[in-house]
């Protein structure tokens, strides 16, 4: 018989950023008090489940919302370069409102192609590398249920490369809100189903795309 795997993608909580920029992959970027509740709401959704692998992003906000849920599981937290933040081009930018940032000429040619996106690293490379962490979670978890930390970008990423989806997209458009859930369910090897939940509720449209 088939062994029934679950890998949940957890997206990190909100970060304490009054600057509103692109932070990316710079270090110092922590969860604000309402990413602290966010990552323990996201730890009470996961009461019950039977998770018995838990791994996170290096990134320090990434590894905050991992705690409480390592502090409720009784579980060591890994860690797994492949599920780091997207580089990005931006980074340390502000790219939210008015900033211009993607109206100066001098970023034009960062915006040239957006199918690879040439502004930073290409999509087959984030679903890839994403494909690659969830896998090894699922063999480590099998017949149980591991929790994967990681960012916007890479979890909608591998998604889309699970669903079959073309990579290009609305960035205002990815159902990946903050400390949301993404399930992914193998029967054995096989991808069977994906689903989605949102413990924290949903995400203020006016956040950092892809932060």
């Amino acid at each position: 018989m088939s062994e029934r795997t679950v890998v949940h993608l957890l997206r990190h909580g909100e970060v304490h950023n009054p600057g509103k920029i692109l932070y990316g992959r710079l270090p110092g970027y922590r969860l604000s008090t309402t990413g602290e509740a966010m990552a323990v709401a996201a730890a009470e959704w996961f009461r019950g489940h039977d998770v018995t692998h838990l791994v996170s992003s290096p990134l320090e906000r990434a590894r905050q919302t991992a705690a409480p849920l390592a502090e409720q599981l009784g579980l060591p937290v890994g860690t797994d370069e492949r599920l780091i933040e997207a580089g990005n081009a931006f980074e340390g930018m502000a790219v939210a409102g008015g900033s211009g940032v993607f109206r100066a000429p001098r970023n034009w040619w960062k915006l040239r192609n957006p199918f690879q996106p040439s502004w930073g690293e290409p999509y087959v490379e984030i679903a890839a590398r994403m494909l690659a962490a969830v896998e090894a979670a699922r063999d480590a978890a099998r017949g149980h249920e591991a929790v994967l930390v990681s960012h916007q970008l890479p979890i909608w990423t591998v998604r889309l490369h699970l669903e079959g989806r073309r990579y290009l997209h609305d960035p205002r458009r990815r159902e990946c809100a903050l400390a949301s859930v993404t399930s992914i369910t193998y029967d054995g090897d096989r991808f069977e189903t994906l689903s989605y939940a949102e413990p924290a509720g949903a995400t203020d449209p006016d956040a950092v795309p892809g932060a």
